[in-house]
């Protein structure tokens, strides 16, 4: 029938995360789980629930990217004559209002390939880490250029692009609607509710395992494109160069000559210590200006500064990785 729905979960050892994931489905739909190697029951809880189960082979590694393809062609190959796809990560839960409007999006526009909506933190409160990944879910709404695991897309699309591409580690999300937007199709932020995401990162050091990630798929998807990369990742990489490798080599430098007497040498360390001050409260200033508390403002600052040298972390990984000939293997922040 037009308009026909079905639905790829993905996860490894989401545990609770992952049966409010299933409880929140919509009753009738096909469902495929796609299961990266847990050990904590997943397989059966989703095939207790109904849903089609595909339990990924260990080799070539595990990626969200390969598990979304292998899920959505089986889901396919069940039932074939389905319009569109619901993605959703297993440590989120569905709005129960959201496959119908999103459907009814899809069904408005036929250049379409992809509508998402409002994920939220579960527990934007307990960390903030929880409470910046909350904010940063929080998309401007109409036509973007790119979403995230969360969404809603067109079979004929996907098809036409042959879907992710499995060996990206993460940023797999960009890469695809970069190729969706270059074969004429849009992709939409709708004004709806749309998931649930448990992040739980509740320590300095999964948060940092997080943003490494994050470093190393703006690596990885510039590195890809080249001048046809997303701009905002094109941007995030030039920031990283600079605060994360510029500055702290002048500043280095600066040291380095002041300790030789040179006076000049103190005043550049000093110049270049004004400089992140300087840019520390900017973004404090964009935070409380946006309508963030004054205390959020200040944590969240702080670690989007930290963010840029886990950036170069991850980014050197895929360098020496790419040099070596050798797959990343994939980075586990939980």
């Amino acid at each position: 029938m037009s308009g026909a729905v079905g639905i790829v979960a993905i996860g490894r050892n989401e545990g609770e995360r992952f049966r409010a994931c299933l409880a929140s489905m919509p009753a009738g739909l096909p469902t495929v789980y796609v299961d990266s190697g847990s050990t904590d029951g997943s397989v059966d809880t989703a095939r207790d629930h109904g849903a089609m189960v595909v339990d990924l082979p260990a080799v070539p590694g595990f990626t969200a990217a390969r598990a979304r393809n292998a899920g959505w062609r089986r889901l396919i190959q069940a039932c074939p004559g389905l319009d569109y796809v619901q993605f959703i990560d297993g440590d989120c839960a569905l709005d129960s209002g959201w496959i119908a409007g999103a459907r009814a999006a899809m069904d408005a526009d036929a250049g379409l390939a992809v509508v998402f909506g409002r994920r939220r933190e579960r527990f934007p409160e307990a960390s903030l880490y929880n409470a910046q990944c909350d904010r940063e879910w929080d998309v401007p709404i109409g036509e973007v250029r790119a979403c995230g695991g969360d969404a809603l897309m067109r079979v004929a699309a996907l098809a036409a692009v042959g879907g992710y591409c499995d060996d990206m580690i993460a940023g797999e999300e960009p890469d695809l609607c970069l190729r969706l937007r270059q074969c004429g199709w849009r992709i939409q932020r709708i004004d709806r509710e749309m998931t649930l995401h448990d992040a739980n990162i509740l320590h300095f050091s999964s948060w940092w395992k997080r943003a490494r990630r994050a470093g190393h798929a703006y690596a990885e998807h510039v590195w890809r494109h080249r001048g046809d990369a997303d701009p905002d990742w094109t941007r995030q990489m030039r920031s990283m160069i600079l605060w994360a490798i510029a500055l702290p080599l002048v500043l280095i430098a600066g040291l380095v000559t002041a300790v030789a007497g040179q006076r000049l040498g103190l005043l550049l360390g000093f110049g270049v210590v004004a400089l992140y001050a300087a840019q520390y409260a900017r973004m404090v200033r964009r935070g409380i200006k946006s309508g963030a508390s004054g205390a959020y403002a200040m944590g969240d600052a702080a670690l989007m500064l930290a963010a840029k040298f886990a950036h170069l972390g991850g980014t050197w990984t895929f360098l020496v990785n790419l040099l070596r000939g050798r797959r990343s293997r994939i980075i586990e922040y939980k």
